[in-house]
């Protein structure tokens, strides 16, 4: 079994992850031993994830978190699931119009 995360850092950013033991590896986030990410955000809230059947599946899932915009992430936090397919069509509307699409990988 493996995981995929995300967790809300001190300044509001978002972290994604994958990890086979999420509760070691948010630990390891709080007392500094993660991402350089998340070092310099501590504390971290875990506030969402995502069991798999495998690490490939769940770093798979990791790569694809990466590509969202920061509101997709938060409708997938806060289980809004209808808003996703909306969410998507918008991101991929800004990608035709030459936009700078979105944040940062980490957020």
């Amino acid at each position: 079994m493996a995981w995929v995360y995300i967790l809300k850092c001190s300044d509001g950013a978002f972290y994604v992850g994958s990890t086979k033991y999420l509760e070691d590896r948010v630990d390891q986030h709080n007392s500094g031993f993660g991402a350089s990410f998340t070092k310099k955000r501590r504390p971290v809230t875990l506030v969402f994830a995502q069991e798999y059947d495998n690490v490939g599946e769940a770093w798979q899932m990791e790569r694809r978190l990466h590509g969202w915009s920061r509101e997709k992430k938060q409708a997938l936090i806060d289980g809004r699931f209808e808003l996703l397919p909306e969410l998507s069509r918008r991101g991929r509307r800004r990608d035709l119009s030459g936009a700078s699409g979105g944040e940062g990988a980490a957020r």
